[in-house]
């Protein structure tokens, strides 16, 4: 069974092109979280290994949406780190994954068309954007500390999961 987002309650949460923006433990564009209460970024790490098996993902909140953005996120996050052999060769390739362009709802490269309603103006367009991009490199950043053991090799029990498709797709 698919592991849904908590984050249903959106009372308060303001959107960017149907998506709700969370507040994240990180200091960015986004609202701030406390740092003790799980955001949906630890929601995401959580619960990619179950859900990077399915091909199907039933939505029942707008979370769910960001909840399937950060699971392919995670896929391409490991497939980049998959030749990595230590951190310090993988923390670069994050880097460069977070320099990478971010596209939105109809912009070529945007991985899930239909998923998010296009933007309405260019204001929206930027501002879903800037939250991608801060929840990507939030979401790489943390994905390190777990791809990666204390002592800087390998997690083997991580980095597996590159090899998977999430909802059959392939990534880049």
């Amino acid at each position: 069974m698919v592991h849904h987002s908590s984050f249903v309650d959106e009372e308060g949460i303001s959107k960017a092109c149907g998506c709700p923006l969370f507040p994240l433990k990180s200091h960015g564009p986004a609202p701030d979280s406390d740092q003790d209460k799980t955001d949906i970024v630890d929601e995401a790490i959580s619960f990619f290994r179950a859900n990077v098996f399915f091909r199907n993902f039933d939505i029942k909140s707008p979370a769910d949406k960001l909840l399937i953005y950060l699971t392919f996120h995670i896929n391409v996050a490991l497939k980049r780190l998959e030749g990595c052999r230590t951190l310090t060769v993988g923390n670069k390739a994050i880097i460069n994954l977070g320099l990478e362009n971010v596209p939105v709802p109809g912009e070529q490269g945007f991985p899930f068309p239909g998923l998010f309603p296009i933007p309405k103006s260019n204001g929206e367009a930027e501002l879903f954007r800037d939250y991608l991009k801060e929840i990507r490199e939030e979401t790489s950043g943390r994905l390190l500390s777990v791809a990666y053991r204390a002592n800087g090799t390998p997690n083997k029990w991580w980095l597996a999961f590159a090899k998977r498709k999430f909802m059959n797709i392939v990534t880049p």
